[in-house]
């Protein structure tokens, strides 16, 4: 009994409690401020994005007029492309949802023609629940176009706010990010600005960078195959692909179903290209990118995954790998990192032959 206690009253226990309240409290606070969590934290992405260009600024001019002239410059591009490829997006998407019930009636046929197939070889399998579900998914889809204006405002309203927050933090965000971090003991005054820049800063431009280099691609493979919508699916292949982990592969299977009804041919030579693209970015450019950032087991970042987006929906399942990154490196949880190997005592069965 005693040893057990013993074991019980060790650093590493009282390591993995703290972890555990810390986490608890961070979950509940994300419930109750999700949206006001994102907003700063895009504003916080956004401020130290443009603070290089600032800190270019200010060798010709002062700090202000620094910080002015660059958001200036960065809300004209950011409005620029939002109205060239906004509303062609916005268009697609448009048209792609008026057509949503034929898809789905076409995809209802195939179903059809395959429990059909099946009959033949005395395979009796119902589709009707699955063909439910998919005018389900349509109702959904035209509800969602007819409801676009409401959503379009409160998009454009968070906007605004994001980029007001980000002119403040660049203005004057220091001096408050100084004043917090002094309440932390002073080793931690120097970790969290690095852990926290590491693993928030550093997974989001990653994914960003990753997200971008998906979408161009995927709009040019379906450019080059001729096929309808292409703005539009490359828009929704690069959206889930900031989904970390299985996002590529739900934009890629999504995209494919989508073009099915317009033939197989198609939809399989879309689905062979975007295979080839989502090995490229994740053997070739993620190793690259994403090297000093977010480090977590896979088995770990799974985890994470479920957990945010079971607790806090869509936001979870961004802000879900950054935290856990952020408490495995400032905990030093190193058996939770990727590449981590578990050192053992040697045994006799270790030990080189004598001679």
């Amino acid at each position: 009994m005693l040893k057990w206690f013993d074991r019980l009253e060790n650093r590493r226990l009282l390591r993995f409690l703290l972890l555990f309240a810390l986490g608890w409290i961070g979950v509940q606070l994300l419930k109750f401020f999700a949206t006001v969590v994102l907003i700063f934290l895009f504003s916080a992405i956004l401020a130290f994005l443009l603070n290089y260009p600032v800190r270019w600024v200010e060798r010709y001019l002062p700090h202000t007029a620094a910080v002015t002239l660059v958001f200036l410059g960065a809300l004209a591009i950011v409005i620029g492309v939002g109205l060239t490829l906004g509303f062609g997006i916005i268009g697609q998407l448009q048209e792609l949802l008026s057509t949503l019930p034929d898809q789905v009636d076409t995809w209802i046929n195939l179903l059809n023609d395959i429990q059909r197939w099946l009959e033949r070889w005395n395979l009796e399998i119902d589709f009707r629940q699955i063909e439910s579900e998919l005018r389900n998914y349509a109702f959904a889809g035209l509800e969602f176009g007819f409801g676009k204006l409401q959503f379009v405002f409160s998009l454009l309203l968070e906007s605004i706010i994001v980029a007001v927050i980000t002119f403040f933090m660049l203005l004057d965000g220091q001096r408050l990010w100084q004043y917090l971090l002094s309440f932390l003991p002073e080793p931690w005054q120097e970790r969290v600005p690095r852990d926290l820049q590491r693993n928030f800063l550093g997974f989001f431009w990653g994914r960003f960078l990753l997200s971008l280099f998906f979408g161009v691609s995927v709009f040019i493979i379906l450019l080059l195959l001729r096929a309808p919508y292409a703005l539009a699916l490359a828009a929704i292949a690069g959206a889930f692909d900031l989904i970390p982990g299985i996002g590529a592969t739900l934009g890629i299977a999504i995209v494919s179903l989508i073009l099915l009804p317009k033939g197989l041919a198609l939809s399989f030579k879309v689905l062979v290209g975007c295979i080839l693209l989502q090995q490229v970015e994740e053997n070739i450019l993620m190793p690259r990118i994403m090297r000093n950032s977010v480090n977590l087991n896979p088995v770990i970042l799974f985890l994470a995954l479920l957990v945010g987006a079971t607790l806090a929906g869509f936001v979870g399942v961004f802000l879900a790998i950054p935290i856990t990154g952020t408490l495995v490196s400032l905990f030093k949880l190193e058996a939770l990192q990727a590449g981590h190997q578990t050192l053992r005592p040697k045994t006799a069965a270790d030990q080189p032959p004598a001679n």
